[in-house]
């Protein structure tokens, strides 16, 4: 599976970016997909992720209620809304997927397979 994350940009503090990572070369629609983030000189971080069905996601807490994980199978893709973006959401946002036939929550870089290059998004004060 190869994965391309895009959307990201440069957005003032409390507005809102989506960015999306648009999948190929397999059946995507039996892959969890998670999000992640890394800011300079920080540990890549879990953000969110979703089941194969969309019937599980998952949050760090410093997202819960602000960010929205969608998915849509037949457009091989999975969405990640940000809304009231703060400085400290600052990161390079990368997409992971591995094969999953359920609802299993994986929140360490480790349990993923395949990664997307990162798409940078920037939160000014």
């Amino acid at each position: 599976v190869q994965l391309q994350a895009s959307g990201g940009g440069l957005v003032q503090a409390g507005g809102s970016l989506s960015v999306s990572c648009a999948a190929s070369g397999g059946t995507f629609s039996r892959y969890t997909v998670g999000w992640f983030r890394q800011a300079p000189g920080k540990e890549r971080e879990f953000v969110a992720s979703i089941s194969w069905s969309g019937g599980s996601t998952y949050y760090a807490g410093s997202v819960k209620g602000r960010f929205t994980i969608s998915r849509d199978n037949a457009k091989n893709t999975v969405y990640l809304q940000m809304n009231s973006l703060k400085p400290e959401d600052t990161a390079a946002y990368y997409c992971a997927a591995r094969y999953s036939n359920s609802g299993t929550y994986y929140p360490r870089p480790s349990e993923y397979n395949y990664w997307g290059q990162g798409t940078q998004v920037t939160v000014s004060s």
